[in-house]
C-alpha cells in the first residue's frame, strides 16, 4: 500500500480527520453491503443482539445497549426495533422480550456471513498486533480528549 504521506509527515497529520476518514469509509462500506442483503445497520444490530443472545433480551436490553451506536440515540433504535419486528425478522412478547422468526434467522446468517467477509476485507495486511496497538491508541485519544467510548 501506498501512504498519503511519509513518515515525517504522517507524525504530523491530524488524527480528528484521519480517524473520521476511518469511519466515514468503514461505515458507508458496512452500510452499503447490509443494504445489498436488505436490511439497515441499525436493523442488524437488533437482528444481531436478540439472535446471539444467550439469554432472551427485552426490548429495554437491546434498546439500551444500541443508543450510543454511531450516535443513533432511543428514539432511533426503538424505531429500528418497531421496524424489525414489522419487517417479521423479530418477535416481542407482553413482557417486551424479543425473538428471533425463521425470517430473520435467515437473513442474520446471510448478513452475519457478509459481516464476516466485510471484517476479512478491512483487516487484509493488518495482523492482529497492530490492530490491537490501533484500537488502544485509538482509545487513549478518546481518553485524553476527555471522551468516552464503549462498545459491547
Amino acid at each position: 500500500m501506498e501512504y498519503s504521506h511519509s513518515d515525517a509527515e504522517l507524525i504530523k497529520q491530524p488524527i480528528g480527520y484521519w480517524s473520521w476518514a476511518a469511519y466515514k469509509a468503514v461505515v458507508s462500506r458496512i452500510q452499503a453491503a447490509l443494504a445489498g442483503v436488505g436490511v439497515t445497520q441499525p436493523q442488524w444490530w437488533v437482528i444481531a443482539q436478540v439472535a446471539r443472545a444467550d439469554t432472551v433480551k427485552t426490548r429495554g436490553e437491546v434498546s439500551g445497549l444500541l443508543r450510543n451506536y454511531l450516535d443513533a440515540g432511543p428514539e432511533v433504535m426503538e424505531a429500528e426495533i418497531d421496524r424489525t419486528i414489522a419487517l417479521g425478522w423479530i418477535t416481542e412478547d407482553a413482557e417486551g422480550r424479543l425473538g428471533i422468526t425463521e425470517e430473520g434467522r435467515a437473513l442474520y446468517d446471510k448478513a452475519a456471513a457478509l459481516q464476516g467477509e466485510l471484517w476479512a476485507e478491512r483487516h487484509a495486511g493488518i495482523s492482529d498486533q497492530e490492530y490491537l496497538t490501533t484500537m488502544k491508541v485509538l482509545q487513549r485519544f478518546i481518553h485524553n480528549a476527555g471522551g468516552h467510548g464503549w462498545h459491547h
